[in-house]
């Protein structure tokens, strides 16, 4: 069994719901059992303007999966939620990155892992740290040693009983 990371976020169509139910769908996945998730995280788009808030969460995954087989599950769950991609940091109904996969480093035109960008985003850091206080990102250390970098960054837990 392997452990997966998988950040999650939404800012389209009930981005609360949205990341609900795709929380819902990773327990249905075949091959994965979810472990922990963090709470959900309001977070103001990095390096976009004029779109609503994301709402984000991070997931833990137990899986006999391959990184590459995950990856495709993950895109399946969001064509499902009608991911579309019309142009880079388009608003989106359901996005999911693979962020780590147990202390792989893999490399290819198709995945990254560890997510390239993750120890720079506060809305990966937070809720990562939050499930997984140690975690460790293979060639950069300590995740928790990288969130100060993300303090200028706009995030806020949302209660447990938020509706929308």
């Amino acid at each position: 069994m392997s452990i997966a990371y998988v950040a999650l976020g939404a800012n389209l169509d009930d981005p609360v719901a949205q990341v609900r139910r795709a929380l819902d769908a990773l327990k249905a996945l075949p091959g994965a059992r979810l472990q922990r998730a963090s709470s959900l995280y309001r977070t103001a788009p990095v390096g976009i303007h004029g779109q609503p808030d994301f709402i984000n969460a991070v997931a833990a995954l137990e899986t006999t999966l391959s990184p590459s087989a995950l990856l495709d599950e993950l895109f399946a769950i969001e064509a499902v939620f009608g991911r579309r991609r019309d142009y880079y940091h388009a608003p989106r109904t359901l996005d999911l990155d693979l962020l780590l996969f147990d202390d792989c480093v893999i490399d290819t035109p198709t995945l990254s892992v560890p997510h390239p960008r993750m120890h720079l985003r506060a809305f990966v850091l937070a809720p990562l740290l939050e499930i997984a206080p140690d975690c460790r990102i293979p060639g950069r250390g300590s995740a928790a040693a990288w969130r100060p970098a993300t303090q200028m960054q706009a995030i806020e837990r949302l209660p447990a009983d938020i509706h929308n």
